[in-house]
């Protein structure tokens, strides 16, 4: 069995399952290898229902094992389109507690009074009744095994089994040949790093936490050493681009600034200095322009392209959404209608009519159009472009070096401006843009009103819906967003369908849902996020698919489910769709946990609405043993690592490319010939990481 070996020659494993692999994007033993747990199952000893009062009294809720015996009748109920099952049980200690579950009607044909089960789920106490929704069922014998063990829990799919994804990995495993260790001995010394091929079998099937910890650190490190790599290569190589589209300084840029309503705060006018400079050097710009949501990035990137156009030059931005462009491409119209502006924009996204899209390929080749605005079709082959010298990518954490390549490849040593609201500290963010110059906007425009926050129990929840219905009765819209897609993919966490699902009985008739997350189509999942923006749904539901990619200023609420299994840094990037309008905004952040180190950590997001300190916090507090949350998914798009847990693998990592590279930068010598051929074969698979 080798990395390329198909899927389908797996035992067990035929059309239907191998159908539901490539779903998932598992084609083949390397992809199977690969497919990494999004979490694991830490199984305890059934808890005495008793002694549940007093856990919730000291604020130690969360995730919790019962066992019980089903007393009484079993009753289902129909509220519009949600069925309801409602149930008792009595534990061994004499302790009650309450069952309901959602949309599952077949459970009364399963649940008799008298069965003696074991339930796993999150605790609630409303009143002075104990209460339990959507709990996992184990029958004692099945869960007996589990105890004191950690199951790996894998992102699933509908009709894919985290069962079948386990009996697949356990066979890889033990038919796979491993290839020699391609880091040198040298590097695992130094940095306590255990084999790859044990760092592969314990990420997947770990005895204890122990070693879970030392496989994630081993294969982190792997994907941070060869990101530093690839940036290293792309830093050196950029640095020597000289400009052939030398730019002067234009009076429009300055006539621009005199007409706005509002002056640049010290920090925009530092960064736009900076820009000038860049755009009117000798050399190629390469430049982040990283600033909180709302610092006024936006502004200086239509500046861009306005000094840009003035010098005769086509410009193209590029968004990570089609609303976003869409949004982007309006804008930069009613700028130029108002300012009476030099811009003739064009929109190229994946939803244009052909016929359009044909005008627009027509008007950029002729350079009818200087400005061009839009999403991956940007860098399409179709799309030629006349003299284009400027390329802009908003919440570029989302595009990768290949992308941003492309791009800019559509033009000679073209000037390359990025930027992100992803609030990251300085000494990390020299490590992972380390072919950019750094430009930051610390300061927030004086007339914007801080966004209140709370952070509260899952009990407080009857008063957040109210205070919903309130909003979007004064005509404003929600958010609301949850850590997972669907039911099943982890115990205790709450999830987009069965949610929405619910929200629909304790929000009146009148008030428009929606659900949002990243299984739908692109085109559906645009369609929501545009009628979103058109006012056309009042309440959203969804994953943090929405962390970028629209801006609905009409937006005052977000409420965030589940809050303790997000990083801090991600939280606030979540906090930043709302408070972009002149209402005053709120943000809840709803911990499942209740424990006092959580409430403790999401306290620092009720204290501060600013991005670099609460970046700075959540790199002091979260250690590389805290391995049980939801990946800051959209802040770096690794496949493992996270740069605030893991902070400490990232700078090790950074250090160890850039000893071996001093020493030997071709790879040739015989201790790095593994690594050489290892690092080849990754770039291959690994380079266009979309938070390059």
């Amino acid at each position: 069995m080798t990395e390329s070996t198909n899927i389908k020659t797996i035992k067990g494993i035929g059309e239907k399952t191998s159908a539901l692999f490539n779903k998932v994007g598992v084609f083949n033993v390397y992809d199977a290898l690969n497919y990494f747990p999004r979490d694991y199952d830490r199984f305890k000893e059934p808890e005495p229902i008793t002694e549940l009062n007093g856990r919730l009294t000291h604020g130690e809720g969360g995730l919790v094992t019962v066992a019980g015996k089903i007393i009484g009748s079993v009753r289902s109920k129909r509220i519009r389109n949600l069925t309801i099952i409602n149930l008792s049980i009595k534990g061994d200690d004499g302790g009650t507690l309450h069952l309901t579950y959602f949309n599952m009607p077949y459970l009364c044909k399963v649940l008799k009074s008298g069965n003696y089960y074991i339930f796993r789920g999150k605790v609630e106490k409303k009143g002075i009744e104990l209460h339990m929704e959507q709990a996992k069922m184990y029958k004692e014998a099945d869960y007996e095994p589990l105890i004191d063990t950690l199951q790996p829990r894998y992102p699933l799919t509908a009709g894919l089994s985290n069962n079948t994804v386990m009996k697949t990995l356990k066979q890889v495993l033990s038919h796979y040949t491993f290839p020699v260790d391609h880091l040198p001995t040298q590097l695992k010394e130094k940095y306590q790093l255990i084999d790859y091929h044990e760092a592969m079998e314990k990420i997947h099937f770990p005895h204890d936490y122990e070693e879970l910890v030392a496989a994630r650190k081993r294969l982190v490190f792997d994907e941070f050493f060869l990101f530093i790599i690839a940036i290293r290569r792309l830093r050196d190589s950029a640095q020597v681009q000289e400009s052939t589209t030398v730019m002067l300084e234009v009076a429009e840029t300055k006539r621009l600034l005199e007409k706005l309503p509002y002056r640049l705060t010290d920090a925009q006018q530092k960064v736009w200095s900076e820009i000038k400079i860049d755009l009117s050097g000798q050399y190629v710009m390469n430049r982040l322009i990283q600033g909180d949501v709302g610092s006024g990035k936006t502004i200086l990137a239509f500046l861009s392209l306005l000094m840009c156009v003035a010098n005769g030059y086509q410009g193209a931005m590029m968004a990570p959404t089609e609303v976003l462009a869409s949004q982007h491409y309006q804008s930069i119209m009613e700028l130029s209608e108002k300012y009476k502006l030099p811009f003739k924009p064009v929109l190229l996204t994946g939803s244009v009519t052909a016929a359009a899209r044909r005008e627009a390929y027509d008007k950029i080749k002729s350079g009818e159009a200087n400005v061009i605005i839009g999403t991956h079709a940007l860098i399409q082959e179709k799309v030629t472009y006349q003299n284009l010298a400027l390329v802009i990518t908003d919440e570029q954490h989302r595009f990768g070096v290949r992308q941003r390549e492309s791009l800019a490849g559509k033009g000679a040593n073209v000037h390359v401006l990025v930027m992100s609201a992803t609030p990251i500290p300085r000494t990390l963010a020299i490590i992972i843009y380390g072919d950019l110059n750094l430009s930051v906007i610390d300061e927030l425009p004086a007339n914007r009103l801080p966004i209140k926050n709370c952070v509260v129990g899952t009990s407080y929840r009857d008063t957040a819906y109210k205070f919903i219905t309130k909003e979007v009765a004064a005509g404003h819209q929600v958010y609301i967003i949850c850590p997972m897609v669907e039911e099943g993919e982890l115990e205790g966490v709450e999830n987009v369908t069965d949610y929405t699902a619910k929200l629909k009985l304790h929000l009146p008739e009148h008030i428009s849902i929606a659900a949002l997350h990243g299984k739908m189509r692109p085109a559906e999942k645009n369609k929501i996020m545009s009628e979103f923006a058109k006012r056309n749904i009042d309440v959203i539901v969804s994953t943090t698919v929405i962390e970028v990619g629209i801006n609905v200023p009409n937006a005052t609420v977000m409420m965030v489910e589940n809050a303790e299994r997000f990083g801090l840094a991600q939280l606030h990037q979540l906090r930043g769709r709302v408070g972009r309008g002149d209402s005053q905004s709120y943000c809840i952040f709803v911990s499942g946990s209740g424990s006092k180190e959580t409430m403790k950590r999401l306290e620092i997001l009720n204290q501060s609405n600013d991005g670099f300190h609460i970046a700075s916090e959540d790199l002091k507090i979260r250690g590389p043993g805290d391995l049980f949350g939801i990946r800051q998914s959209g802040i770096m798009d690794f496949h493992l690592g996270d740069i605030y847990q893991d902070a400490s693998i990232l700078k090790e990592a950074a250090d160890a490319a850039d000893m071996i590279l001093l020493e030997d930068a071709d790879f040739n010598k015989p201790e790095h010939i593994g690594l050489k051929n290892y690092i080849e074969k990754g770039m291959l698979k690994f380079v266009d990481f979309r938070s390059i």
